[in-house]
């Protein structure tokens, strides 16, 4: 059982922790309600920039890293669809360095044209590197917008075309800034050696000074359903066919979420899942298969990728892919399998929440939901699964009419 405690500042910062004496280091996690999803269609990719922002300097501190490292600390960040996420730990001794320099960025960053046009620099060429000049680079670019059609889910947060960062000026940074970098839409998670005293001190000695802000209303459109196949075929300079199937799902906090995750396990647990075993080892249709639950708050999606063997069908290896999933309709999932699925995610949970930088990251994640108690009740929610929900869950989402599919075509002559 992981104990924490909760409380919330004036200006709105909630703040969440778990006292861990098993360690001399503290990590400190903080998450913003911003994401990918609370962008403009015409102006993406911001959430994403801003991760690199927020390390370039704040109003009082040139520079981020620096001060971090002389304390004997370490960070990193990253952005999704729903939030972007800042992290670090460093030693007890040096906490209040790291309450410092996280209530610095989060009063105010160093948004100059030149800082910004910087970091503009920076992402474009990634965005470059990693989905425009890499292979099978853009395939979230393709699947996303053909599975959501109003749903700002339907781009990646890396954004949707490179010019909407490359354009992006000082008054559309700085507006995205103060209208979702607020203590007030932020949640603070810490773990390790730290007690609840220490943290409400230090949370309000240097967080209850930044004023709460007028955040951006999130009018977000629901995805309507589904309900005819929708279907894709690109030829790109690839070295093999790649197959992409995505079906539309639950939330996150839908309990078929923990059904459509053991779902995805007993598809793809790795050289012991179904994927692997039938389509990999037993046909030789693919060199390599995965499924896995995108997760999102809102709706999200079952995605199926797998990459095909020289000389093989696309439509003789999607015809065998759809025999496995009709199977999971048909036939409940022996126990020895659902037993199997769930030991092995007890014992992932286990060891993921006995580091104090995952406890920090969950209890955050899990405020976020609506019920940080979660830390200690996902393993029972996920173990409750039964065969015949799995069955229940597969007729449910896994049809044709809910599923959208990319065949990605090489170039080089393989089908």
């Amino acid at each position: 059982m992981i104990k924490f405690e909760v409380f919330t500042l004036d200006n709105g910062l909630k703040v969440l922790v778990n006292q861990d004496l098993s360690t001399p280091l503290v990590a400190m996690n903080i998450l913003y309600n911003v994401g990918s999803k609370d962008e403009d269609p015409d102006r993406t990719g911001l959430a994403h920039l801003f991760e690199h922002l927020m390390f370039s300097g704040s109003v009082n501190i040139p520079e981020f890293d620096p001060p971090l490292q002389l304390a004997g600390g370490e960070n990193n960040a990253f952005t999704n669809n729903d939030i972007t996420n800042y992290y670090l730990t460093l030693p007890y001794e040096n906490l209040e360095t790291g309450f410092w320099l996280e209530s610095d960025r989060m009063l105010g960053l160093n948004l100059t044209e030149g800082n910004i046009e910087i970091q503009k620099s920076v992402v474009v060429e990634e965005f470059k590197q990693r989905y425009i000049n890499q292979p099978y680079g853009d395939v979230m670019h393709l699947l996303r917008p053909l599975t959501y059609k109003i749903h700002p889910y339907k781009w990646p947060p890396i954004g949707v075309d490179i010019s909407h960062i490359a354009t992006a000026s000082l008054e559309h940074v700085s507006d995205f800034f103060f209208s979702h970098y607020a203590p007030n839409n932020a949640i603070l998670s810490l773990s390790g050696k730290i007690t609840p005293d220490e943290a409400y001190r230090l949370s309000n000695k240097w967080f209850g000074p930044v004023e709460k802000r007028e955040l951006r209303k999130k009018n977000i459109t629901p995805e309507p359903e589904q309900t005819e196949e929708r279907k894709l075929s690109v030829l790109r300079n690839v070295p093999v066919t790649a197959l992409y199937k995505a079906w539309h799902v639950c939330k996150r906090t839908d309990e078929d979420f923990y059904t459509l995750d053991l779902l995805t396990d007993i598809l793809a647990g790795g050289e012991s899942g179904r994927l692997y075993s039938k389509l990999v080892r037993e046909k030789g249709l693919f060199s390599e298969v995965n499924a896995w639950l995108t997760s999102d708050i809102d709706p999200g999606l079952v995605i199926f990728q797998g990459r095909l063997m020289n000389n093989v069908d696309i439509e003789v290896a999607e015809q065998s892919l759809n025999e496995i999933i009709d199977e999971l309709k048909h036939k409940e999932p022996e126990t020895k399998e659902m037993e199997k699925v769930k030991n092995r995610y007890e014992s992932a949970t286990v060891i993921s929440n006995s580091g104090i930088l995952n406890k920090a990251m969950n209890l955050a994640y899990y405020e976020l939901l609506g019920n940080p108690e979660l830390i200690n009740s996902e393993i029972e929610n996920f173990c409750r699964v039964s065969p015949e929900m799995v069955k229940e869950s597969a007729i449910k989402y896994l049809n044709p009419s809910n599923c959208s599919t990319v065949y990605y075509i090489s170039e080089r002559g393989e089908k």
